[in-house]
């Protein structure tokens, strides 16, 4: 807890100011703020869907849960000296990058043609401020947690989701860099 702690007000802010930033950022490049549904739910189940990354969770936010114990991890190794209150800042910062270029138009291209998500048109605001909010606390999770913790979660998310859907970290990575059409098929398949 004493690490947790050493998150202090100017991390929150810093952290809240680049959140601002970004969705203004995807404001501005045409993203939706809500679902065009007109509705926002805590959660949204089905992935083959026009409400799919449109809410505040879905069957990916695990993957972003994910992010923040990996950025946690690489951050440990390479910035150890670093305040935890910092390296928060700098996972926030690589997360909302992330956030902003996977809402380009070529990036949902990409989606659409080297995975099964026909008809993702990229994510709605509130959901790119949720993405966010879920590697935070994976983060914060990682720096409170064993280290074997947060490796068994992480397997266990990862397994879970892709019994569920059918895709995962792991498996949108691989579409998105190396796509397999055994990989699509299987995906299909479901």
């Amino acid at each position: 807890m004493q690490a947790i702690r050493s998150v202090g007000a100017r991390h929150w802010l810093a952290v809240a100011g680049l959140v601002a930033l970004m969705a203004a950022i995807l404001l501005w490049m045409g993203r939706v703020p809500i679902c065009e549904c007109g509705t926002v739910k805590l959660w949204h189940g089905e992935t083959v869907s026009s409400e799919n990354s449109q809410h505040l969770s879905d069957w990916y936010s695990p993957s972003h849960f994910i992010h923040g114990l990996l950025f946690y991890a690489i951050l440990w190794v390479f910035a150890r000296r670093v305040s935890l209150g910092h390296r928060l800042v700098i996972a926030t910062l690589v997360e909302i990058a992330w956030e902003v270029v996977e809402n380009t138009d070529a990036v949902i291209q990409r989606y659409r043609e080297a995975t099964i998500a026909l008809d993702y048109f990229g994510d709605s605001v509130v959901n790119s401020v949720s993405d966010v909010a879920f590697m935070v606390v994976g983060f914060l999770f990682a720096a409170r947690m064993p280290v074997w913790v947060s490796v068994v979660l992480a397997v266990a998310l990862e397994l879970f989701v892709g019994w569920m859907i059918r895709d995962n970290l792991t498996l949108n990575v691989l579409m998105l860099v190396w796509p397999l059409d055994a990989v699509r098929a299987w995906q299909g398949a479901a």
